[in-house]
Order: structure tokens, then C-alpha cells, then sequence
């Protein structure tokens, strides 16, 4: 992570506190307002109209206010336990295309960093920007009479990004107040990751290594391509990557000119994602439009490895677990998986998100996925974590994006695709649910342990108590029949707590450990009369 050299003047970064707080008070105000209108009435019967229009002015102004609140918004576009879902839809047309820098400032970036000319470095270097985005410019060059691309960091990002996030760091506390004090730990979470991922975008020697990576990750695969880096050319402010062309993947006539089956495609993509998702150490985060390009042949080539996820192999084995769930039907076990990836508060109401997730499972396994389905879909989900905050963890957060960002392409290319299906045989092939069984049967027998460790530890304080309040019973049955009820009771308690664990996950078996509580019990009572 790149930490900041500069030294800040207060007067500059006051300024600029004033002109944020000036512009984004009243984008404030109004989201307030419709969050609360989109909370209370669970997003029926809102002004839905208005909440549009306030989130087109909300876009606008984080275009005006530059680099890191277009960057912000990006992030913002995929956090539905945020926003309301109008302002979900309108941040996510938010592109980070931005105006290049002029060519003389770009050119003496790449001279510096290598104490050359930049016609001593490149055969040739075309001195258009063929993308200017908030953080970078890419420009199209020769190096050894092969075609590259190269990306430079923006001329005085650094400044401007440090800056800005300085100017938010200050604002924060207030801007909590203005909106809602119980998504404080969302907001505080939500921009310590964003802090992280921006400056890790702002070094180049880390989106290369990521890019190494995901390529080694993905050697096998036959239908993808990353390009390889120009190693002696690429710096942490400078990047230079061999040119692989090919038509942008929500380009339908493109894609139908090149003959490309764009259900298959869809698929594919999804393959692709989650594999490196739920198999690999490392995944690409930003699959937006821009960064996926589709070749004559129909293999995939990725670009920009800026912004990733890692996942380490406990919460991958969770999500898995997740998927497994969601495929069963079972939305209460997806509950408790959810819980314990630290994805839901513990205020959550569980009665309703389990119904929530009953009808979104339900709605996954229809008939037909058609745009309208999936709408209602997300809308659903939308209105029960506005209501009962998720708590997303940086990686969850990026995986969510990652998702939201396929989805898109698949609602542009307008295919019949359904998500679930698609996942199962994911999950068969790559040899997923064997694992997810064994990780749930460990799970189990993990809370089990727990439990019996539990009752060992109240056994002695149990045992105190039923002595003092059956000392009649004691006195007219003798100590050795109140020591077996005891005990009993004990066991029996045991069995049944033990069994309604069991039988979140294992049906069969937790009905005979019930079957054997009440045996006890019966036994115990039997006892009790002879």
C-alpha cells in the first residue's frame, strides 16, 4: 500500500472540506429523505420518480467533484445495504471516463521514470489517449515492433487523491449525522476498504503482480487470455502490456458480426468469474464492459487488474457452503452461513430474511429468468438489507460488485441464462460439493463439541441447583434416584439442543436424537412413578 509523502497545508485541505461540503449538503439532505421514505415503506408505493432524479443530480456532482468521488461512486453502485435501489441503478451508469491529461504532462511522467526520451524507450508512441479514466491514461505505442498499450498514472494523482481523501476522513463524522447514525458502521467500513483500494490502484508494480497472478491462476484455461507485461518497460507509475484487441463484450452487433453464441458467452463468463472466485486465492473484482473483450474465436481477454478480491480459504469455504444452501433450497442453513461470515448484524431479524431469501431461492429456480424477474429480484433483496443492514466485509463488498458488474453484462446481452443452474454444475465440476459436505459436517460437529463443552461447564451449577430445589425428592426417593434424574436431565438437555443443531443440516439424524431426548424424558418419568 502506497502511503502518502505530501505534506498538506490546512488552508488547502479546509478549502477544499468547503467546496465538498457545499455541493454534496444537499445531495445529502435528499438521500436522507428517501432512504428514510424507502426504509419505512419497504420501496412500495415510494416517489420513485424523485428518487431518480435525486440520484442523477447525486452522479453528477461526484462527476464535478473529480477522480476519487467518481472512484467512490463506483463502489457505492454495488452496496444495496446503502442505497435505495433508484440510486443503485442510477450510480451504476457512473463511468469512470474522464478527460486525458494533456499528451506534454503524460510525456514527461514516462521520461522520468526512466531517465529516457520517450523515443528511446518506444518505437513509436501515439500520442492519443484512447481512455482516460480517473486514475490512469492509456495510450497505444510500439516497443520492438510489437503492438502495446500503455498505461500512466494521471499527473498529480497522488496530490489530488490524498488530498480528497483527507478532506472525506474530516467530513465523515458529520456526514454520518446528516443521513442515518445506524449505517455509521457501514459508512466507516465502507471508506476505510475504499481508502485501501485506491491507493493500491495508484502503484502499478501491484496491479502487475495481481495480473501475474490471475495468469498463472488461469493457464489452463483455454478460452482466456491476459496479455503479458513488457516487464523493462513498467514502473509503479508506468505500465506496458503486449495489445490484444477484440470487441467489447456488451457489443451485440459486434459480438453477432463475429458469429458469437452470446448465451454460451454468458455462461462462460460466469464460469470463468466464479471459478477464480471459488477456487483461486485471488480474483478479478472489476469485470465492468470496459475490461472484458471477446476475440473472433470467442475466447475471453481481461484487462485491468487494479481492483481484486482474496479470499482466504475459511470464508471461501463459507461462501461455497452459501452457494450449496441456496442450490438446496434451504434458506434458513444460508442464514446461519451468512452469520457466520459476518455478513449480517446481529439486530438482523431472521424470521424475515429467511422468508427474503426463500423467495429470491424460489425466484432463481423459475421457469424463466427474464429481466423483469431478476428486477424484482434485486429489488427484494434491496428492500430487506435496507431494512436489516448486511455487514459487508471488504472482500464480500468486492465479491458483491464482481457479481452486480456480470449481471449487468448479462441483462445487456438479453440471453436466457439462469444463474443457478450455471452455479450447480460449477460447483459439481470443479469437485466444490464434496468439499462444502465435509466443511458443513465439520461445522457441525465443531458447534456440537461446543455445546457439550457448554453443558460440562453449567453441569456442576445445574447439578447445585436441582439438588436444592428436589431435596424433598431426595429425602423420599433416595440421593441415588435424584442423582440419575440429574444426570438425566442433563443428557436429555444435551440431546435436545445437540438435535435441533444436527437437524438444521441433517434432518434424519437430528429426529433420532430427538426420538432419544424423549425416550429419556419418558424413561426418567417411568422412573419417577415405580
Amino acid at each position: 500500500m502506497i502511503q502518502s509523502n505530501y505534506e498538506y497545508k490546512d488552508y488547502k485541505v479546509k478549502r477544499r472540506c468547503i467546496a465538498i461540503a457545499l455541493r454534496l449538503v444537499p445531495i445529502i439532505i435528499r438521500f436522507r429523505i428517501d432512504r428514510k421514505e424507502w426504509v419505512r415503506k419497504e420501496g412500495k408505493g415510494c416517489n420513485i420518480a424523485r428518487m431518480r432524479r435525486n440520484a442523477t443530480k447525486a452522479v453528477n456532482t461526484f462527476i464535478k467533484l473529480g477522480p476519487v468521488f467518481i472512484k467512490l461512486g463506483q463502489w457505492l453502485s454495488s452496496r444495496p445495504d446503502l442505497l435505495p435501489q433508484p440510486y443503485l441503478e442510477e450510480f451504476a451508469k457512473l463511468q469512470d471516463d474522464v478527460p486525458p491529461a494533456p499528451f506534454e504532462q503524460v510525456k514527461r511522467i514516462i521520461e522520468a521514470e526512466f531517465n529516457k526520451s520517450i523515443e528511446q524507450l518506444f518505437d513509436h508512441f501515439d500520442p492519443n489517449c484512447i481512455s482516460g479514466a480517473s486514475i490512469g491514461q492509456v495510450y497505444r505505442a510500439k516497443y520492438n515492433g510489437k503492438d502495446v498499450i500503455v498505461k500512466v498514472l494521471r499527473p498529480n494523482i497522488h496530490y489530488i487523491v490524498e488530498r480528497d481523501l483527507m478532506a472525506i476522513r474530516l467530513l465523515l463524522p458529520y456526514a454520518i449525522r446528516l443521513i442515518d447514525p445506524n449505517i455509521a458502521f457501514s459508512l466507516e467500513s465502507i471508506f476505510a476498504q475504499f481508502v485501501e483500494s485506491i491507493r493500491e490502484e495508484m502503484d502499478y508494480t501491484i496491479e502487475a503482480n495481481n495480473l501475474r497472478r490471475i495468469k498463472s491462476n488461469l493457464r489452463n484455461e483455454q478460452h482466456v487470455i491476459i496479455p503479458d507485461i513488457i516487464e523493462e518497460r513498467s514502473t509503479s507509475k508506468v505500465l506496458t502490456l503486449e495489445y490484444i484487441p477484440g470487441v467489447k463484450v456488451t457489443d451485440v452487433a459486434g459480438l453477432d458480426e463475429l458469429g458469437i453464441d452470446k448465451r454460451r458467452l454468458v455462461i462462460r463468463l460466469h464460469r470463468l468469474f466464479f471459478k477464480m472466485l471459488l477456487k483461486h486465492d485471488i480474483f478479478h473484482a472489476d469485470p465492468h464492459p470496459g475490461n472484458i473483450a471477446i476475440r473472433p474465436d470467442g475466447s475471453i481477454v481481461l484487462y485491468d487488474f487494479g481492483m481484486v478480491g482474496r479470499l482466504d480459504n475459511s470464508t471461501r469455504m463459507k461462501l461455497i457452503r452459501l452457494y450449496l444452501a441456496l442450490i438446496e433450497r434451504d434458506p434458513a442453513r444460508a442464514v446461519n452461513i451468512l452469520y457466520s461470515l459476518g455478513a449480517l448484524s446481529p439486530e438482523a431479524n431472521r424470521y424475515v430474511i429467511e422468508k427474503g431469501l426463500a423467495l429470491a431461492i424460489e425466484s432463481m429456480y423459475g421457469k424463466k429468468v427474464d429481466e423483469m424477474e431478476v428486477k424484482a429480484l434485486m429489488e427484494l433483496a434491496n428492500k430487506t438489507m435496507s431494512r436489516f443492514p448486511f455487514r459487508l466485509p471488504k472482500q464480500l463488498a468486492l465479491y458483491m460488485r464482481m457479481a452486480t458488474l456480470l449481471e449487468g453484462i448479462y441483462l445487456t446481452l438479453k440471453v436466457d441464462f439462469q444463474f443457478m443452474k450455471v452455479l450447480s454444475s460449477i460447483l459439481q465440476e470443479e469437485g466444490l460439493v464434496r468439499d462444502a459436505y465435509i466443511e458443513e459436517f465439520k461445522s457441525t460437529v465443531e458447534s456440537i463439541v461446543k455445546s457439550a463443552r457448554d453443558y460440562i461447564a453449567i453441569a456442576p451449577m445445574l447439578k447445585d441447583y436441582l439438588e436444592n430445589n428436589m431435596l424433598n425428592v431426595s429425602k423420599k426417593e433416595g440421593r441415588s434416584s435424584g442423582a440419575t434424574l440429574i444426570a438425566g436431565s442433563i443428557i436429555t438437555a444435551s440431546l435436545l439442543i445437540s438435535s435441533a443443531i444436527i437437524m438444521q443440516s441433517y434432518p434424519i439424524l437430528g429426529q433420532i436424537g430427538f426420538v432419544a431426548a424423549v425416550t429419556i424424558i419418558g424413561v426418567m418419568l417411568l422412573a419417577r412413578k415405580i
